[in-house]
């Protein structure tokens, strides 16, 4: 039979194995949470197309540029925003497809993939 007094805590074995999965539970969201925020931010931008009144998105070609000066603001550069962005017209309002994806390397040759696909409707101001 053991004593309380010697079963209070981790061993040294514990806190090492701890120590390891928080590391890389932290260097994974460290990897993440920027695509995440620029994923975000892009929403934000897109959404207030529509409502921005000083801003003259008239045609497909003006939401384009909205939305490039919008990434450039919020210095979003991973986006190639010709392949992420399609935009047509319907009914007089503008329905934008935002749909890529964004790999980042894990360990070796294992990528951590995070996927968007949303899709707007933007109305004409």
């Amino acid at each position: 039979m053991t004593s309380v007094g010697s079963q209070k805590g981790l061993s040294f074995i514990g806190w090492l194995l701890l120590l390891a999965v928080l590391a890389f539970a932290a260097t994974t969201a460290a990897k993440l949470v920027p695509h995440y925020l620029d994923y975000l931010s892009l929403k934000k931008i897109i959404e207030a197309a529509g409502t921005d009144r000083t801003a003259d998105v008239s045609s497909s070609d003006d939401l384009y540029d909205y939305v490039a000066k919008g990434m450039q603001v919020n210095n979003i550069r991973d986006v190639d925003l010709k392949k992420a962005l399609s935009v047509t017209t319907e009914n007089n309002r503008f329905l934008a497809h935002l749909k890529y994806e964004q790999r980042e390397p894990l360990i070796q040759n294992i990528d951590l993939v995070v996927k968007f696909d949303h899709e707007f409707s933007v109305g004409k101001p």
